[in-house]
Formats: C-alpha cells, sequence, structure tokens
C-alpha cells in the first residue's frame, strides 16, 4: 500500500537536519525545578532528552529541589533562617535536603531508564551516570550569620563527567556538592548547572523555568523578554528598574547566570518556558524558537559574501525567480559574481541578499537582487542591506545608484528613490534593459 508522506512533513525533516548534524557531538547542560518534576508533562521532557541523546547530543542534567525540600521542612516541622533570600542550611535541614534531593534524584533515573513498548522510548536503552563530581565548598558568613551546610561550587570534575559523556551516558547531577573533607553542602541548581556549563565549555545551557515575566499588577501586559539577547545588552535590561521589576526574580537569576556563562566558555544560553509541551525541541530545532537566546555577541551581520555562500544565496532567490520578482541567475553566473554580493546572516543562516554592479564611466552603480526570506520580512531587514549597499557604494565613489523593479517599486520611494526612465540609465545598462519585462527605474542620489 503507497503512503503519500505530506509535503509539508518533508520539508521539515530537511529544515532540522542541519541542526541535527551540528548538535551531534555538543554538551548540552540542561537545569530545570523541582517544579518540573511533579508536573505530569515531565514524562514528556524525558521522551525529548531520550530524543537529543538518541542524536548524539551529549547531555547533563542538572535538577533542582525546592519545592520538595521545603514539603519535607514542613512535615518535620522544622523552620529555617534566610539571609539574603539564601537559605541557613543546619544539620536538621541537610537531612531534609538528602532525603528530597536522593528521592527525586532516583525518580528521574528511573524515568530516564524507562523503555515501554508503544511509547517514545520504546527499545531505549539510555545510561545514567551520577556521582559526586561537584566539589563545594561553605557560602560563608553573611552579614554575622554563618550559612552552614548551605554552599557554593567550588570545582567541577570536568574528567569524570567528560568520560561518563563519551560512554554514551547521561549524567545526571543534584544540587548537592560535597568537600574534600568529606562535608555535605546545599546548592542550588542555577549554580551548579552555570560552573557545569562553564567547566565543561558546554555549547549550550538551558534553563527550563514557569513564567518568563512577573507583573506588577494583573492589569499589565505581557512584557516578554526578546527573542535574542547580547550579554550587554541583557546587562542593559537587568539595569533598567523600571522593566527589571516587572520581572520575578527566577528570570533575572537566570538572567544573571546567562550573562556569567556567556562572558565565558559558553557559546548560548536559552531560557525556556517549561509549560510548553515540547518546548526544547521547538527552542533546538526552529530557527525561529520559542524562548529566548543570549549570546556573548550578536548572531546577526552582513558581509561580504562567499563562494561558499552560493547555496544558500540560491535557495534564498529561487522561489522569486520562479514568481518572475527576480531575473534569474545560474549557478554558475552566481559564482562568477559573488564578489558584488552581500548576505545577511543569523546564526549560519543566509536570510537576504543583494548585489552592487558599479558603472565607473557614470559614477553610477546597480543595486540588483535585493531578497529577503519570506519568514523574515517586515523586520527592516531590507533596510540595512540598502543602507549598507549606500556606504559600499559611497566608498567607491558612486554618486547614483539605480535599481530596476517589477514589484517594489513603492518600497523603493519609500527610501529615497525617484521612478525614472530607462533612458537615464548608464549606456551600458540601456543596451541589456529588456522591453519584454518592463522593469520600473529607480534613481537615488548618494
Amino acid at each position: 500500500m503507497h503512503i503519500n508522506i505530506p509535503t509539508e512533513f518533508v520539508s521539515w525533516f530537511r529544515s532540522v537536519t542541519p541542526y541535527i548534524n551540528t548538535f551531534r557531538g555538543k554538551v548540552f547542560v540542561i537545569g530545570f525545578n523541582g517544579e518540573m518534576i511533579t508536573d505530569a508533562k515531565f514524562v514528556h521532557f524525558i521522551h525529548d532528552i531520550n530524543l537529543l541523546a538518541s542524536l548524539g547530543v551529549r547531555l547533563v542534567l542538572v535538577h533542582g529541589a525546592r519545592p520538595q525540600i521545603q514539603l519535607r521542612l514542613d512535615e518535620s516541622q522544622l523552620k529555617t533562617q534566610t539571609v539574603m533570600d539564601i537559605r541557613v542550611t543546619d544539620p536538621a535541614a541537610l537531612q531534609c535536603v538528602k532525603e528530597s534531593v536522593g528521592r527525586i534524584h532516583h525518580e528521574i533515573a528511573a524515568l530516564l531508564s524507562m523503555g515501554l513498548p508503544n511509547s517514545p522510548m520504546a527499545n531505549a536503552a539510555i545510561k545514567v551516570s551520577s556521582g559526586n563530581f561537584v566539589i563545594a565548598c561553605p557560602y560563608g558568613v553573611i552579614h554575622g550569620v554563618d550559612l552552614l551546610h548551605t554552599g557554593k561550587v567550588r570545582k567541577i570534575n570536568v574528567q569524570a563527567i567528560t568520560s561518563n559523556l563519551e560512554q554514551g551516558s547521561v549524567v545526571l547531577i543534584s544540587p548537592l556538592g560535597y568537600s574534600p573533607t568529606g562535608e555535605i553542602f546545599n546548592l542550588t541548581m542555577e549554580n551548579v548547572a552555570t560552573e557545569t556549563a562553564i567547566a565543561l565549555r558546554a555549547e549550550k545551557l538551558i534553563f527550563l523555568w514557569d513564567t518568563l515575566t512577573q507583573h506588577t499588577s494583573p492589569a499589565e501586559e505581557k512584557m516578554p523578554l526578546p527573542r535574542e539577547m547580547t550579554v550587554e545588552e541583557t546587562k542593559s535590561l537587568l539595569g533598567e528598574k523600571k522593566i527589571a521589576t516587572q520581572l520575578s526574580e527566577e528570570v533575572q537569576l537566570f538572567l544573571q547566570c546567562a550573562i556569567k556563562a556567556c562572558e565565558m566558555p559558553v557559546a548560548r544560553v536559552h531560557l525556556i518556558n517549561r509549560h510548553t509541551d515540547g518546548a526544547i525541541l521547538q527552542e533546538l530545532f526552529t530557527h525561529h524558537g520559542i524562548g529566548t537566546m543570549i549570546s556573548k555577541e550578536t548572531l546577526q551581520a552582513i558581509r561580504k559574501a562567499r563562494i561558499d555562500d552560493v547555496g544558500g544565496i540560491l535557495k534564498l532567490i529561487e522561489p522569486l525567480e520562479a514568481e518572475g520578482i527576480l531575473v534569474r541567475r545560474g549557478r554558475e553566473l552566481l559564482e562568477i559574481e559573488i564578489d558584488r554580493f552581500i548576505v545577511l546572516e543569523h546564526d549560519g543562516i543566509i536570510l537576504g541578499c543583494a548585489a552592487l554592479y558599479p558603472f565607473s564611466e557614470e559614477n553610477s552603480g546597480e543595486l540588483a537582487c535585493l531578497a529577503i526570506h519570506r519568514d523574515y520580512r517586515n523586520f527592516g531587514h531590507g533596510n540595512r542591506l540598502l543602507k549598507y549597499i549606500e556606504a559600499q557604494a559611497a566608498s567607491q565613489g558612486i554618486h547614483t545608484l539605480f535599481v530596476l523593479t517589477t514589484h517594489a517599486m513603492h518600497w523603493f520611494i519609500e527610501h529615497g528613490f525617484s521612478v525614472t526612465t530607462p533612458a537615464d540609465l548608464p549606456k551600458a545598462k540601456q543596451n541589456f534593459y529588456n522591453y519584454q519585462r518592463r522593469s520600473k527605474v529607480l534613481i537615488k542620489h548618494l
């Protein structure tokens, strides 16, 4: 029986292939809180982790346990002191911490080991490794109060974690640390995940959290974080009191962790709302993503095209050529003229391109093949490419820029071009003007 596979599925599957190739063998550190573990959707998250592992991603999972610890403290009728929002962990509280962390640690390991038939984890054979990977030290004394068994990461045993990852294991780390003297310390998931990612020089540090914003009043509209931010933009956002006060303490903490990680060797930090089913897959395997990504530098750049950009440019302009919007260019011609092109690149993907052809005798230049990927229009990318071309033209002594278009006349007029006739084109260009195509001629004086 013949099965007709939908075109959308084939297109989608092809679109994720570059990510699969890029991620294979890379280290991802994923941090999630204790609330997530109690959620019914947590098993779906485990299925997604299994999928990532099967694709060759080296995974380190760091879990929290705050609600479980608080519940155990309440059951034991124990009250704990806090200093600067940091819990003081005395010996009695530490016992509750060990019990709570140990229980959920084993529950997560059991779920990762699950291989039930007729489930996404059928025939799965995930190896889970745990150990004393985190060396901790006391947090110390704050405002005269000794935090006792509350600690912070001193060092990560990189060799031990790496050895387990190389053997194909998923490494599971709890928010407990151990000192060389045999003491146990209560740590935070955020501290452990961040320091682990830095020590491993991870490709990605991923945090799953409850919400992206917290509002000072129910009437306030949501203020989602930007899709992407650089370290400097993140610092500026946290420095603006009006905005920062609308962000929950959890959000602010994750952003601070992101800044620290990205200023070290971690390439990118992703912040994802855990309530969306399949959130981690949507963030990692789609170009848009669904969360917030922080990187040290911007992922978007305009630059001169290289010969290895030809395939990406062709993929961008071929649909427009098929619609008759652009004049058809073959691969061979594009390779010959690649020095004329600039590209707008985002995270390794070409979203736009343009070309400049000088006519030196008239101090004139042609703006050609200005194209933006259809999914990224109306974001100002065309304007950025135009400004770049204008600057490039001016640096070459070009005083007049002209363009031939059949569909975008109004856009060019809005950007300072004036409609003229083919007679105003450079003589060399007039000889090649296609009167059957009847392109509009527009000129802009620089």
